[in-house]
């Protein structure tokens, strides 16, 4: 099958592979300056079932009132300070930092609806792109062609567009994992509750960093948290946490089922034996943990004649930047942009290539610095002088944490880049 352009009135096309957010916020954007726009997503099922809890900045809301889409008091949750728990549950430190946290679904939905059915296609996996002078053609794995002046490549951290044209560049593991869960109200005790729903709460181990993030239950318009454990795992016991109860090893990721009943008890019992009891309560009430190994990705370049990386297709920052769903809505904001101020396709691309790495490289960097200071784990035994050491590591990691961080150079923010 070919789809070609018809006489439509429109000028020029982009096709978008991957229809997550990154995509999405590509689409709709790029439509806003009379393109015409088609995303390929490779799976069918419902993405709006992915993801947990985001950070947002207020940049992330201006690309969203920009396509159009109503930014109200429904977006998300307001998270009143920073708190920090003692192994004994006490509150260590608080640090007053406002912030507004969202939920990926609930961003997903409202570009998924923004953007007109017909022009989002399921089940398209990607097999390779050709291009020429005159234009950019996508040949998917049913043999499906389609034909473009660009293909914008938001197909996520292990992505087949830019695989393509970078086949030796591989992300990078930081040398930890995250253990994930949700929990909504109804499944917290009042006592925990209170704890929990209104504040960022950090809890540090001997071996790895805690925290629990308020977000909106989707069911309720309620209030919900998302936890997330970080440890460190060296590539070894990676493997092998991969690796499920039939003996098949899954890489560097596993689907939450496989993973070995003896490693979820293993991890339920090192929260109780580490973590404050608030926090603990989280991972053993969890069901089902998801693992999620941490990588980070920087790429060289970002344009191969017709075609561009967006989103985590580009740079994927280490998660304590809180920043991917605003990195991406940035992405497409400049892209899009870079097109409506000229008529020349690769000028534009230039740069947009040239904005866009300055800040990928800078993001990038900011998560692998946060990530060394949880390496260095505050040691708050001893004298007096290491605990007042502790406590400035610990006031510095909750300062420069995520989204509504105080990031290192307070000079730079991620609008100096859009």
């Amino acid at each position: 099958m070919i789809f070609t352009r018809g006489k439509t009135g429109v000028s020029r096309r982009a096709l978008i592979i991957g229809g997550s957010v990154g995509g999405l916020f590509a689409a709709t954007l790029l439509r806003t300056i009379g393109w015409e726009t088609l995303v390929f997503e490779r799976t069918n099922g419902n993405l709006a079932d992915r993801g947990t809890g985001i950070g947002t900045r207020e940049e992330l809301f201006a690309v969203m009132r920009r396509i159009g889409i109503a930014v109200d008091a429904s977006i998300g949750v307001d998270v009143r300070s920073r708190i920090c728990l003692d192994r004994d549950g006490t509150i260590a430190h608080e640090l007053p930092i406002p912030a507004v946290t969202s939920s990926w679904a609930r961003i997903y939905r409202r570009l998924r609806d923004a953007l007109p059915a017909e022009d989002y296609r399921a089940g398209m996996p990607l097999a390779r792109i050709d291009q020429d002078a005159d234009a950019v053609t996508a040949i998917f794995v049913d043999g499906t062609r389609v034909r473009g002046d660009l293909l914008i490549g938001a197909d996520g951290l292990h992505s087949t567009v830019r695989r393509q044209f970078l086949p030796d560049l591989a992300p990078r593991y930081a040398g930890y994992v995250a253990w994930r869960g949700a929990a909504g109200a109804r499944d917290l005790p009042p006592e925990l509750q209170a704890t929990i729903l209104p504040h960022m709460v950090f809890c540090f181990s001997a071996k790895g960093l805690m925290l629990s993030i308020p977000m909106p239950a989707d069911d309720d318009g309620g209030r919900a948290c998302h936890f997330v454990w970080f440890r460190p795992v060296d590539e070894t016991n990676l493997a092998a946490l991969c690796t499920d109860a039939e003996g098949r090893s899954h890489g560097v990721s596993i689907p939450p089922p496989l993973i070995r009943p003896e490693v979820i008890r293993e991890v339920k019992a090192s929260a109780q034996a580490e973590l404050a009891p608030q926090i603990a309560a989280l991972v053993t009430g969890t069901p089902q943990p998801i693992l999620q190994p941490i990588f980070d990705l920087e790429t060289p370049r970002l344009v191969f004649g017709r075609v561009a990386l967006s989103g985590d297709a580009a740079f994927v920052a280490r998660p304590h930047t809180a920043t991917g769903v605003m990195k991406a809505a940035l992405d497409a904001q400049c892209l899009t942009d870079a097109l409506a101020g000229g008529d020349d396709l690769h000028d534009a691309l230039a740069d947009y290539e040239d904005k866009r790495s300055k800040f990928g490289r800078w993001l990038v960097e900011r998560g692998r610095h946060i990530g060394t200071l949880l390496a260095a784990q505050p040691d708050g035994d001893g004298s007096a002088g290491k605990r007042q050491v502790a406590r400035m590591k610990i006031d510095r990691i909750m300062r420069e944490y995520g989204a509504a961080g105080v990031v290192a150079d307070e000079a730079i923010t991620a609008r100096d880049f859009a």
